[in-house]
């Protein structure tokens, strides 16, 4: 299955994060900075050499070593809290797989995602920035926290119109995503679901690994629908294998069809 590059117009972008406008802002904001900076200087400079003169001096070694103190601290406090988030996400996993059948995914919160369910009725819990995606009979459930899961969504299988694959683009990057469309109360909104690795140093589930969860919701969703005696959506249906058998037997039932082809073969002679 090809990945699809998603055009710019399928993620509306508000009118005041526009890429042009948003560099225009930055450069007026950083200009006046400049021209702040330097007024400061140019009014207080006299006073800060005073200041300077009088303070105690420091031997360079000592400041050395504060500062990679400092450094080292700051390392290792964002190290211890990055393994907790990973430890919670673990100890949500944990407490789902033991209450749920389904599959379990990480999903990675992202502007895309959260714009969608603002606008999606009935969502009014925002997620967490890396949450759990339960896929079973009932639909897809969406849950935060950790070893005490809280569903902050839910999709029942009905109101899911179609599951495809695309692609985001994270930072510089593209990413891998599922779009869900999902149809609730006459409002249609596209659900972009990036999912995230579970292991450190992992950002996104891509390749085969992605490609199973996908064929995995597709097939909960057709068999929710046939279930409940709905018709799946075409792009729900599985996709039918042309052979050389079922070719002519449609040739077959179309006599027009066959001569056709046989008058495009004389011709290629």
């Amino acid at each position: 299955m090809s990945r699809i590059v998603t055009p710019q117009s399928a993620f509306p972008t508000p009118a005041d994060d526009r890429p042009g406008e948003h560099r225009l802002g930055l450069t007026v904001a950083v200009a006046a900075a400049t021209v702040a900076v330097v007024a400061v200087l140019a009014v207080a400079g006299p006073a800060l050499d005073e200041l300077i003169g009088s303070l105690p001096s420091v031997n360079g070694p000592a400041a050395a070593g504060v500062f990679l103190a400092v450094v080292g601290v700051l390392a290792l406090a964002t190290i211890a809290v990055r393994f907790a988030l990973l430890a919670r996400n673990r100890a949500r996993r944990r407490a789902l797989e033991a209450r749920f059948e389904g599959g379990i995914s990480c999903g990675l919160r992202h502007r895309e995602l959260e714009d969608a369910l603002a606008e999606l009725p009935g969502c009014e819990v925002p997620l967490a920035t890396r949450y759990s995606i339960v896929a079973d009979r009932a639909g897809l459930t969406f849950w935060n926290g950790g070893a005490r899961p809280r569903r902050a969504a839910h999709v029942a299988w009905r109101e899911v119109r179609s599951i495809r694959p695309d692609e985001l683009i994270a930072g510089s990057r593209p990413a891998p995503v599922v779009i869900v469309r999902v149809r609730r109360q006459g409002t249609s909104i596209a659900l972009p679901l990036l999912l995230a690795g579970e292991q450190p140093g992992v950002f996104a589930v891509t390749d085969a690994p992605f490609y199973a969860v996908v064929r995995s919701w597709k097939a909960l969703h057709r068999t929710a629908l046939e279930h409940e005696g709905l018709e799946p959506p075409t792009s729900t249906t599985p996709i039918p294998v042309i052979t050389a058998s079922t070719a002519a037997l449609a040739d077959s039932a179309s006599p027009r069809r066959a001569a056709r082809r046989d008058t495009r073969r004389g011709a290629r002679r």
